[in-house]
């Protein structure tokens, strides 16, 4: 990559509901080097330089993965969001995120229950895995937080803090590898179908992932099946009853009534408001 690249899309942008508003800003996304794959999903880095009074809400749909950002006026550490998490953004400013896998907050906080955190966070400070990291950040991105070699720099500052970190246990393994069976499974649509393919019971499953997470089974299945709803709103002209037949909703009126509870907008309206240009 040369310096200043702009940022192309990225498949984790179906979680981005605001990702084609006017002004929303561009963000730079990286991959995690081999040895942290079972740490790390993705780096990204959002900036941006905003006209005069102008403020842009950016709205996102969770993954179920807790986060370490580090901007240049805070540095925190996220627990999950169940609903739709809002971020208000003015002037000129940037961040480095990592979004963890599921399975590695637990590690990278420092504690065994991170149900606590579900829906709130806190300062980064308290976690001394990753504190020495926010200093080395900020030095290497406030210079200009358009530069590549700049975020390589200040990801090789939170990747060296990852490598503080003994392995992850066999259960948060385990953890990460119940998302990504749902995530990578259309037809996985029922707790049942997660408990059998896991090997869990479903009083394993929610009692794991409500410590590690914060969450049930049955949002992380809702969450998928919301991710995809975004994506294709965003990306397609599409009948809304064949979209809730193809995620498994045993009809629109569901659908309709799980997006607006979670986005805040119907499926129609938003694709009037943020399907792309």
């Amino acid at each position: 990559m040369t310096s200043g690249q702009p940022p192309t899309e990225h498949p984790v942008d179906r979680a981005r509901l605001t990702q084609f508003a006017p002004f929303a800003p561009p963000v730079y996304r990286y991959d995690p080097a081999p040895r942290h794959t079972e740490w790390v999903r993705h780096y990204w880095v959002p900036v941006w330089d905003l006209p005069g009074d102008t403020a842009v809400t950016e709205h996102v749909l969770q993954y179920p993965s807790c986060l370490v950002v580090i901007s240049d006026t805070y540095a925190r550490f996220y627990g999950v969001v169940a609903g739709r998490s809002t971020v208000e953004l003015l002037g000129r400013g940037w961040a480095v995120g990592i979004m963890l896998q599921p399975g590695a907050g637990v590690s990278t906080f420092g504690q065994s229950d991170l149900s606590h955190l579900a829906d709130t966070y806190c300062d980064l400070v308290m976690v001394p895995s990753m504190e020495p990291a926010i200093a080395r950040v900020r030095a290497a991105v406030t210079a200009d937080p358009t530069s590549i070699d700049h975020h390589r720099q200040a990801i090789e500052g939170l990747e060296d803090r990852l490598d503080t970190l003994p392995g992850l246990t066999r259960e948060a393994q385990q953890v990460s590898a119940v998302v990504a069976m749902v995530e990578s499974d259309p037809d996985l649509r029922t707790v049942t179908q997660l408990c059998d393919r896991s090997g869990w019971s479903q009083r394993q499953l929610q009692r794991v992932l409500n410590r590690y997470l914060g969450l049930t089974p049955k949002w992380l299945i809702q969450r998928r099946r919301l991710h995809e709803a975004t994506d294709r709103l965003k990306h397609e002209t599409t009948s809304l009853a064949d979209l809730a037949n193809d995620l498994g909703y045993t009809d629109q009126a569901h659908f309709t009534r799980d997006f607006r509870k979670v986005t805040g907008y119907s499926p129609g309206a938003f694709a009037r408001h943020h399907a792309r240009p």
